[in-house]
């Protein structure tokens, strides 16, 4: 008969750290798992533990086939597919969980425990922050302990995880060899092509009311900057996006892009060089400051000055640019389109459309029209909010006119509409503005609340030229940034509306962190690799010289953990060479060791045969017992074993 009583034959103290273990590998997954899924895992384990309580048979195996093809059925139903990440992760964690109701042998620990490794692997897929590396560190240390356990189930639990300690500390330097010399492949080393880029936040190619004002509530980073000098005003960080032409009297969309090699771009003043680090967005547009001179060499720049990649982002990039604050963009000027920056939807927003004929009428020219309605922005006692009410169809109207609450996408847009229906060609340009300044590491943090929108309008004397009515209604938006523009008790996260300097000082230390595990770690591309190699004198390595770098690295760090590890078993070799000569000795009066036979039944065997020396051989077999088999070996206590062993006489 099958012995099936849960954990026959296995250690309780081990299978509660290789359970644990397990627990600690699927938790961050429950955050994106389907709420079935957890409660199936939490049943499954409350399940197995109550087994293990009252000891109880384990179910039987045609009812663990039952729930496998149940919850294979579950996940189908859920995702429509078993390909793919979430799919495939989902259903890891189920098995893993199943197969801890089946685990009454020492290879079913196996199983479970690579299969925890396999699900503290898959938790990259999600997360690659330091925060998931160190949890899934602990996973390993955990299932490595369980396995120390089960190997060696006698010793008390605190050496399983002082020996899964070292084993990890060992495989350490092997690991960073790896990392380092291993060839680079471009493109996400976690990430699945089917799957990967959802839920990725940001601005997008279209703007209507309200769009960018519900990213006014994200702290999470866009980018960060590193400048090589000190950085610009904040009022003159325009972090240039994508452009807006098409209007449909509610949404703007961004028009045809038309890429150019060379663009008709007057520039003045000092370049600024920075190098910019991008975070993800699944979107193609770099965001250079106002305006671009030098891109990299996998961008182009349109017709509009908007630099975009030529393969969407959907790792972090980091990546060299220069700019010049001080310009005259005469590109994208042609008579057509000048046509597609005037063009309005009819039958939309009259009021809007009578101001700005006024204003025509009595206005000298193009550059006065302007100037007029940056005075009205100004004077109407427009209030900046991050929760505007809604707009009708005439949207532009009812903002100028009625509600006067709005965010930047507002005024952008009634400005650019008043500019187009006073004959002046303008067009929207959205991005971001502003940015802090983390004075741990000298980085320029541009969060996704700093999204913005702004106007440029065609001035033949000056070409397109930037026109913020944020900034002329509330200047404090630029100067200060959106927390000090937002009106008293908006409901920004924690950290960007608290004046706790002490937490904003923790913050700006985590971020630092961040963004060097960011740089050096999660952003150790082939171009970092090549970097390093020639920081160590190889200018061209191919992959034969990486992979000769590779095994004598690997090698010598072999062979100084051996060396190491010999090191003990020496000290150890001496207590046995004092135990083998008390046993010659013994041998020698009639005594001898049979070869089976324990120091501990040795010793009850010999004692009533030389009452003389009971004393002794009892000291010495205790020392050595305790130098053989205990923790560590103590050099006092060696010496003191040779003494003793020297002095017998049987």
């Amino acid at each position: 008969m099958v012995d099936r009583s849960p954990e026959a034959a296995l250690p309780a103290l081990a299978f509660a750290v290789l359970v644990a273990g397990a627990v600690l590998t699927a938790a961050p997954h429950t955050l994106w798992l389907p709420w079935w899924v957890n409660v199936a895992a939490g049943a499954l384990l409350v399940w197995r533990a109550a087994l293990a309580l009252r000891e109880r048979a384990l179910p039987p195996r045609w009812l663990l086939i039952l729930l496998t093809l149940v919850t294979a059925v579950g996940v189908h139903f859920s995702y429509g597919r078993f390909m793919g990440r979430d799919p495939g992760v989902t259903l890891l964690v189920l098995l893993l969980f199943l197969k801890l109701m089946e685990t009454r042998a020492r290879r079913d620990v196996f199983v479970v425990a690579f299969l925890s490794y396999f699900v503290a692997l898959a938790n990259f897929f999600y997360s690659q922050s330091i925060q998931t590396a160190g949890l899934m560190l602990l996973t390993a240390l955990v299932t490595t302990a369980a396995l120390v356990g089960f190997s060696a189930p006698q010793r008390p639990i605190a050496d399983y995880f002082k020996t899964a300690g070292r084993m990890l500390a060992q495989a350490g330097p092997v690991m960073l060899l790896l990392f380092f010399l291993f060839p680079r492949v471009q493109g996400p080393l976690w990430g699945m092509p089917q799957d990967a880029y959802t839920a990725i936040t940001g601005l997008s190619d279209t703007m209507s009311p309200g769009s960018i004002s519900a990213l006014s509530m994200s702290d999470a980073i866009a980018f960060r900057v590193k400048f090589e000098g000190a950085p610009p005003p904040r009022n003159r960080l325009y972090w240039r996006g994508p452009v807006l032409s098409d209007f449909d009297g509610f949404t703007w969309r961004v028009g045809l892009p038309q890429l150019r090699r060379d663009l008709d771009l007057e520039v003045a003043g000092a370049p600024i060089d920075y190098e910019v680090t991008m975070e993800p967005h699944n979107r193609s547009w770099l965001f250079p400051l106002e305006m671009p001179v030098r891109i990299p060499s996998t961008a182009r720049v349109t017709s509009e000055y908007v630099a975009i990649s030529l393969t969407p982002i959907r790792t972090r990039l980091r990546y060299a640019m220069r700019s010049y604050p001080d310009f005259k963009a005469n590109g994208g000027a042609s008579p057509q389109d000048l046509r597609i920056a005037l063009r309005l939807p009819s039958g939309v927003n009259p009021r809007a459309r009578a101001l700005a004929s006024e204003w025509r009428e009595s206005s000298t020219g193009d550059s006065a029209i302007v100037r007029r309605a940056i005075e009205f922005f100004r004077g109407s006692r427009f209030e900046y909010t991050l929760e505007p009410p809604v707009l009708g169809t005439n949207s532009v109207d009812g903002f100028l006119f009625e509600t006067k609450q709005g965010f930047c996408e507002h005024f952008a847009s009634s400005f650019v509409f008043l500019m187009r229906a006073a004959g002046v060609p303008a067009r929207v340009v959205t991005g971001y503005q502003g940015g802090d300044t983390n004075p741990v590491d000298g980085y320029v943090v541009v969060r996704q609340a700093e999204a913005h929108a702004w106007a440029e309008v065609w001035l033949s004397e000056n070409g397109w030229t930037r026109v913020d009515p944020t900034a002329a209604a509330v200047p404090i938006r630029v100067e200060l940034g959106i927390t000090a523009a937002a009106p008293a008790g908006a409901p920004f996260p924690l950290l960007m509306r608290t004046s706790m300097n002490w937490l904003k000082s923790v913050r700006n230390n985590w971020e630092a962190l961040t963004n060097q595990w960011n740089q050096w770690v999660l952003g150790y591309n082939p171009d970092r690799q090549r970097e390093m190699l020639s920081w160590l004198g190889m200018r061209e390595p191919s992959w034969q010289t990486m992979t000769v770098m590779l095994f004598w690295g690997v090698a010598g760090v072999l062979l100084l953990i051996a060396l190491w590890l010999l090191r003990g078993i020496q000290r150890e070799d001496a207590v046995q060479r004092a135990w083998l000569r008390f046993c010659s000795k013994l041998a020698r009066a009639g005594l001898a060791r049979a070869g089976a036979e324990g120091p501990l039944d040795y010793a009850g065997r010999i004692a009533g045969r030389v009452p003389a020396s009971d004393t002794t051989v009892r000291a010495i077999v205790s020392l050595y017992v305790d130098l053989r088999y205990g923790p560590r070996a103590e050099v006092d206590s060696i010496a003191r074993l040779k003494q003793l062993v020297r002095e017998f006489r049987p």
